[in-house]
């Protein structure tokens, strides 16, 4: 039995067709994201671990289970226990589900292990750059924000309380997550693909304004901060 391959298929039965952009595909780019961030890591990495991680860390994700963040390690154990797979990594690939995601520009998510870093990574890339816009508005539509309201700030949530609970719109989400990703990158080898899609998502945000007559707005000032810096 090839563990990693029971378990794509195992998410890939749980996750496809999924409305929100956290979907089965989100997960395949998740994982050859991973592959690759690992393939120019010159340090030694365990595989299996990333391997499994990068497949299964959206398995229940905390945004879909009412904030609750115990969900997706649970959901992951059960189903390695099942397959049999060894308590050391078991242990280590639930730590990285449970340390991934973004909490808020406020509160950090460091990772305990290379791998972990190594994941992370992957799953951020995901988020930023071309896909990353299109599975914004993927989730904004999902939840029901508003596309954009310029009378809505913006906002640096402090905690992840405040990150989880404060309705924002899904132009805001660029500001309050989707920008600041670039300089939270871990390895080499993502800092290098997350600065063009950076960009791309400057690009994007600075026409959107633009054709929004937005270039008077709070959004604009702020996304004029990034453009001086890249």
């Amino acid at each position: 039995m090839d563990i990693v391959l029971e378990t794509m298929e195992f998410v890939k039965r749980k996750l496809f067709g999924e409305e929100s952009g956290h979907d089965w595909w989100h997960i395949d780019r998740v994982y050859s994201n991973s592959l690759q961030i690992m393939n120019e890591t010159n340090e030694v990495v365990n595989k299996e671990v990333v391997e499994l991680a990068s497949l299964l860390h959206d398995i229940a994700d905390w945004k879909f289970n009412n904030g609750d963040e115990t969900v997706g390690p649970r959901v992951a154990r059960k189903w390695l226990e099942s397959q049999q797979a060894e308590e050391d990594v078991i242990d280590h690939v639930c730590q990285i589900i449970k340390d991934l995601s973004f909490k808020g520009a406020g509160t950090k998510s460091p990772m305990k292990s290379l791998e972990g870093q190594i994941v992370q990574d992957a799953d951020r890339l995901d988020a930023i750059g071309a896909i990353g816009i299109a599975r914004a508005f993927a989730y904004g539509g999902y939840k029901g924000q508003e596309l954009f309201n310029p009378a809505i700030e913006p906002k640096l949530h402090e905690t992840a309380e405040q990150y989880k609970s404060q309705r924002t719109t899904t132009i805001n989400h660029f500001f309050e997550k989707l920008l600041l990703l670039k300089d939270r990158m871990n390895t080499p080898a993502a800092i290098k693909i997350a600065n063009e899609r950076h960009q791309y998502m400057i690009n994007f945000l600075d026409n959107f304004l633009r054709e929004n007559n937005g270039e008077g707005s709070v959004h604009f000032k702020i996304l004029s901060s990034y453009k001086e810096k890249s």
